[in-house]
């Protein structure tokens, strides 16, 4: 329930800082005295698109708050779900709007997104304005409410799974088919592919192998020649490293044996001269071992040629990436030898998600046909005590495609004259008709789930006189079920049964104009409704009228 309402700055509001109490209330005004703009700010509160235009000229934030008492409505595990603190009795959401274009939502001082604050908006108010009326001529919100009464939210998400399920399989039946297509289309070029690739016997690491002995062998006779070089300079009789390390090797033996601190240059000489040597004799060795074979030589330059060209082709830089197509290919190939299995393993489970969302479709079903009867007997009782002696109210249920809702189109039949057959709404009702469905249609959704405010503005278009009074009486008693119903209304009938009665005023100053809101005394009502009966100038004609129906 709306508790308080705290507006600074928007629009032509300065400050509007009211409270609001359980039970029905009204809220009249002239036109343009700024009641649409108080509905507007409300619509910020719960999640709408701000526009920085609505902050006050000459001003840089407007600021809306609201408190809400959520004692009765069990919403602390959402505010846990969304990590959120929680008072489980109160409720305080905010945004705020700079003359930039900024905006930023609170929920208990929280910052949060628009859509939680949205989410949150639509569990604690109901805003019903002229436009809604149009909701009529839409085949889900006929649905929504045939679907609200018979409480099937078990029946609706065993259906909604159920659909989902039948859905994807579908949508992979469809991709398999695709799949197959085109892949025969190209089965030959890719068999000749598999086949090619298969045929090279490709092994991972063989192309840095390869390349590796072919700059060997390209160079054989220069590695040779450097070898033999290199055993020339180590054992050369006159001026080889190994004559003269034999020889330095033998002096400094000599020293040691006279003075033992040098024993370890000593032994790490001799150690050099073997190494050194044993180099000198592998070098000969590999030198006399390296020999040129041209055949070898050939078979290397054609197997990186094989390499090199199947790189091209498949646009690969690696062997691996060869090997990883060759896996792809094959997979295709397998698929398609496969493919008439896996189809029918596909369509098989189609066909059988399809049955269970039938199924749960029919049992959906079931719940809204039950609840037609009685959804149309209340709202003919509805519609009979607003003014409407001879209506005729049904529900059409046709069945249909499966789709999100189910296999039912469900249409709303009206006629509010005798002897003509039931039509569509959106064909037959006039403007106050479908004002006074709306409201009978809001009742009833009302009761089923208990939203904590009701806002109606203006639902009493295209009616007046008695009525009007009945509208009123609808709404007071959905006010009296621990509820909070607000009628933004221009008739006096409506104003005069609420229990609480606010007036919006627009007052010309030095610094422009401005709104304002207060709640009126019962002196300052009769006034109120007095000068909606008679216009401006009040005769006591009207203020005694006034009073009749505020039963004073």
């Amino acid at each position: 329930m709306l508790k308080h309402l705290y507006i600074k700055n928007y629009a032509l509001i300065d400050v509007l800082d009211i409270d609001f109490a359980t039970g029905f209330s009204v809220i009249t005004g002239e036109t343009g005295a700024g009641k649409s703009i108080i509905l507007g700010a409300i619509g910020l509160l719960l999640g709408q698109r701000a526009d920085s235009k609505a902050v006050k000229t000459n001003t840089q934030k407007c600021t809306i708050e609201a408190r809400f008492d959520i004692s009765r409505y069990g919403l602390k595990a959402w505010f846990e779900d969304n990590d959120l603190d929680c008072d489980e009795d109160e409720c305080i959401i905010r945004r705020e709007l700079t003359a930039a274009g900024k905006s930023r939502a609170f929920i208990n001082d929280t910052p949060t997104s628009l859509q939680l604050m949205r989410e949150l908006g639509e569990m604690l108010v109901d805003v019903h304005s002229q436009h809604q009326n149009l909701l009529l001529q839409k085949e889900d919100f006929q649905v929504n409410v045939l679907d609200i009464i018979a409480d099937n939210g078990k029946q609706k998400e065993a259906y909604s799974k159920a659909f989902a399920a039948y859905r994807k399989a579908e949508n992979d039946l469809k991709a398999m088919r695709e799949q197959i297509s085109l892949t025969r289309e190209n089965e030959e070029f890719m068999r000749f592919q598999l086949n090619e690739l298969a045929n090279a016997d490709l092994k991972e690491d063989e192309q840095e192998a390869l390349e590796q002995e072919q700059e060997a062998a390209t160079h054989t006779e220069d590695i040779k020649t450097i070898l033999f070089e290199t055993n020339t300079i180590l054992n050369d009789e006159n001026s080889g490293a190994l004559a003269a390390l034999y020889l330095a090797n033998q002096k400094l033996e000599s020293a040691a044996r006279l003075y033992p601190a040098i024993k370890d240059l000593s032994e790490r000489m001799s150690s050099s001269f073997i190494e050194l040597k044993d180099i000198a004799q592998e070098t000969e060795a590999v030198a006399e071992d390296i020999d040129f074979n041209p055949e070898r030589l050939a078979f290397i330059n054609e197997r990186l040629d094989t390499i090199y060209s199947l790189q091209r082709k498949f646009h690969k830089n690696t062997i691996a990436e060869l090997i990883e197509e060759q896996r792809n290919l094959q997979e295709a190939i397998d698929n398609i030898d496969n493919s008439d299995t896996a189809l029918a393993d596909l369509e098989a489970a189609t066909e059988k998600a399809l049955l269970d969302a039938k199924a749960k479709a029919d049992k959906l079903t079931e719940t809204r046909q039950k609840t037609t009867a009685k959804v149309e007997k209340a709202i003919r009782g509805s519609l009979e005590a607003l003014g409407m002696p001879n209506v005729e109210f049904k529900i059409e249920i046709t069945k249909d495609e499966l789709s999100a809702k189910g296999q039912d189109r469900v249409a709303f039949l009206f006629s509010a004259n005798k002897g003509m057959a039931p039509r569509p709404v959106a064909q037959v009702a006039s403007g106050g008709e479908i004002a006074r469905l709306m409201l009978s249609l809001k009742a009833l959704i009302s009761g089923a789930v208990k939203l904590p405010t009701i806002i109606f503005d203006e639902i009493d278009t295209g009616v007046s006189g008695r009525v009007a009074e009945k509208m009123a009486d609808i709404m007071r008693q959905m006010g009296n079920a621990d509820r909070q119903v607000i009628s933004i209304t221009h008739l006096p009938q409506i104003a005069a049964l609420g229990t609480h009665h606010y007036k919006v005023e627009k007052h010309d100053t030095q610094e422009g104009t401005t709104s304002v809101m207060r709640q009126l005394a019962d002196d300052e009502r009769i006034n109120e409704i007095a000068q909606m009966l008679s216009g401006s100038d009040i005769t006591e004609a009207a203020r005694t009228n006034a009073k009749a129906l505020l039963k004073m």
